[in-house]
């Protein structure tokens, strides 16, 4: 299992930059997601470290090896692609036994790599069958097999699930996480998707415009996000905007719009400093009656999303709230007032940007 470590890597084309000075290291038998919007870097991260591109500066290390020009056939991975590419005049086995021959393996070892990972994966069955004979999800399980058929230390997938079908997506991300703990391999995963990212990953590396803007494991990126970006990305957080006023015994007062205050837990700022408050839609109750720490709003709308509901409220602060309620729970009507509570230990404070809070957030 390898090591990788990628050191000031950039990558221009042209005046474009695609990638600025990104820094990490994965360590042996680790699966790393790579999540960030579109165009912001991912697949080309990828593509360098599978050697199809070269870096404009840096290096890509493997167990302290240089290998930033190394050729992709020369490095020791396999690569599923977001395109499926079988080969179409091939069946399964001939497509997954395809790198054990071009290996040189014998017969018998091409058998026995071909069965074992088609076995893994789940398409022994449909060995015989061409590409265009099975569905998507057996073609991607197919691109699978081949990769794992290469005994390839490390593996790449350049957002694997994508066009695939949701419940197809759900099935295959459990496998995935499975194949890659079972075989002891090293896993990069690049994705736009953020519960893809979420339940397969050890850690999660967060990007925008070509940069890493944060690493950590999946609940330390969704419950406390160091970054107003990370929180905006994963998952879905309210903002509000505010100053602080007081602080005492380890808490804040922050002073909103319309004069209303919220207490939260003090993490460093002192009076006067402009804040961010952050705080997830499940984080938050209705109430009927005024409470501490709550604040008056009319509900404008609400969803049925299955498991819970979802609110949209305006606060007399003018701002926009979003809450999520048990379905058991939702009894509250389209067009009342509520008041809307706010659990000090569950909001977020950050630095309020000061390039705005609208650009802080930006997707682009």
């Amino acid at each position: 299992m390898p090591r990788i470590k990628l050191e000031g890597v950039s990558k221009s084309f042209g005046k474009i930059t695609a990638l600025e000075q990104v820094n990490f290291e994965m360590q042996d038998g680790e699966y790393i997601t790579i999540l960030g919007p579109s165009g912001c870097g991912k697949t080309t991260l990828i593509k360098i470290v599978a050697g199809i591109w070269t870096p404009t500066e840096g290096r890509v290390l493997v167990d302290n090896k240089d290998i930033t020009n190394t050729p992709m056939e020369e490095r020791d991975l396999g690569y599923v692609f977001q395109n499926i590419i079988l080969f179409p005049h091939m069946n399964v086995k001939d497509n997954t036994g395809y790198s054990p021959r071009v290996k040189g393996l014998s017969e018998k070892q091409i058998e026995e790599r071909s069965s074992s990972a088609m076995e893994l994966v789940g398409v022994l069955e449909q060995q015989g069958y061409l590409p265009n004979e099975l569905s998507g999800g057996a073609q991607q399980k197919a691109s699978l097999a081949r990769a794992i058929a290469s005994k390839a230390r490390l593996l790449l997938l350049d957002e694997p699930l994508s066009a695939l079908d949701a419940r197809v997506r759900v099935e295959l991300r459990y496998a995935l996480r499975r194949l890659v703990k079972d075989l002891n391999l090293t896993a990069i995963h690049v994705t736009h998707d953020q519960d893809e990212a979420m339940s397969v990953a050890d850690r999660v590396v967060i990007m925008r415009k070509g940069k890493i803007v944060e690493i950590g494991e999946p609940t330390q990126l969704y419950n406390q996000p160091r970054t107003l970006f990370t929180a905006n990305f994963v998952g879905q957080s309210n903002f509000l905007e505010g100053t602080v006023q007081l602080v005492e015994n380890g808490n804040a007062a922050v002073e909103l719009r319309g004069e209303r205050f919220l207490k939260v837990a003090n993490t460093g700022f002192s009076i006067g400093d402009p804040v961010v408050l952050a705080i997830r839609p499940e984080h938050l109750t209705l109430s009927p009656e005024e409470r501490p720490n709550t604040l008056r709003s009319k509900i404008e709308e609400s969803r049925f999303m299955g498991p819970y509901t979802r609110y949209r409220l305006r606060a007399e602060t003018g701002d926009e709230l979003l809450v999520d309620l048990p379905t058991t729970e939702a009894k509250v009507a389209d067009g009342s007032s509520a008041s809307v509570h706010f659990n000090p230990d569950f909001i977020l404070s950050y630095t309020r940007p000061s390039q705005g809070l609208t650009e802080a957030l930006r997707l682009e």
